[in-house]
């Protein structure tokens, strides 16, 4: 840290004006570096739990945190970037003001933050934490609340990871699986998500033709991963046709291409064959 003056008022503005220089060639590098748009925004606790599927939330109670885990805010204004370095001089006043009580040894209450994941969002407090980490803390006092969702918050980094998150919520409601299926089923392409979710609704639809049998979505989710996708997966795994691509990828081009080239909706070692020369 900068060698201090001596003078706490002086001190705290000098802080403040750091923080802000900071946040200005913060932006200024990802301008430079081409980065997506949303590395330097502060994460959105309203998009994160829409788009993982809020299903309850507990107290947990006083609790110190690791600030590098705080990543976003209740908040809808952006007076902060993701590393709560400020983005104006609009929270100059209030967050001198605070600095200024906290060198003078006056008691700051804890903030409040809603944790998902390994993220923490903040509800109180975000002067507190700009200021935590403007003068190099590590950690700060919050009272917790855990939010629990529907699919797990790994992977998520920026907004711009909530579409996948948010497709694969839908797929999941659509296809309902044991977690240990989910698990073998991941894209790249958001996209591909809902294009499953489509193909496993037709497939259980033409095997209620077929059988003259109605199932429900679970029935139908079932059957499709144990007689359809895990077989398939096998024979493409056999035939080197998975490639670098993840197998729910490389089980989405075969079955698409599998149509187009064959017209045929049925899985055979004689298809696999014609596929693996035909795509290759």
């Amino acid at each position: 840290m900068p060698a201090e003056t001596g003078f706490p008022r002086a001190d705290v503005e000098n802080d403040f004006l750091r923080a802000r220089r900071r946040q200005v060639l913060a932006r200024l590098a990802h301008r430079l570096r081409r980065e997506p748009d949303d590395v330097n925004l502060i994460l959105p606790f309203d998009e994160v739990v829409a788009a993982l599927g809020m299903q309850g939330e507990r107290s947990l109670g006083l609790q110190t945190i690791q600030l590098e885990t705080v990543v976003g805010t209740v908040d809808s204004r952006r007076d902060f970037d993701r590393r709560f370095r400020p983005t104006s001089s609009r929270v100059r006043a209030r967050w001198e003001n605070l600095a200024l009580a906290q060198r003078r040894g006056e008691s700051i209450p804890p903030i409040d933050v809603y944790r998902i994941g390994d993220m923490h969002f903040v509800q109180d407090g975000h002067h507190r934490v700009s200021i935590a980490l403007a003068t190099g803390q590590k950690t700060i006092d919050a009272y917790v609340t855990e939010v629990l969702t529907a699919i797990s918050a790994d992977g998520v980094h920026n907004r711009g990871d909530l579409l996948v998150k948010s497709y694969e919520r839908l797929f999941r409601a659509r296809v309902p699986l044991p977690p240990q299926a989910y698990a073998k089923i991941s894209f790249s392409d958001p996209w591909s998500f809902a294009e499953l979710g489509g193909a496993v609704e037709a497939w259980g639809f033409r095997c209620m033709q077929d059988e003259r049998a109605f199932m429900d979505r679970a029935e139908v989710a079932r059957r499709w991963f144990a007689e359809e996708y895990r077989p398939v997966v096998r024979m493409l795994r056999a035939a080197d046709l998975i490639g670098s691509r993840t197998e729910a990828e490389a089980y989405q081009r075969v079955a698409r291409e599998r149509y187009r080239l064959i017209r045929t909706h049925e899985w055979s070692d004689e298809v696999i064959e014609r596929l693996r020369r035909e795509v290759k």
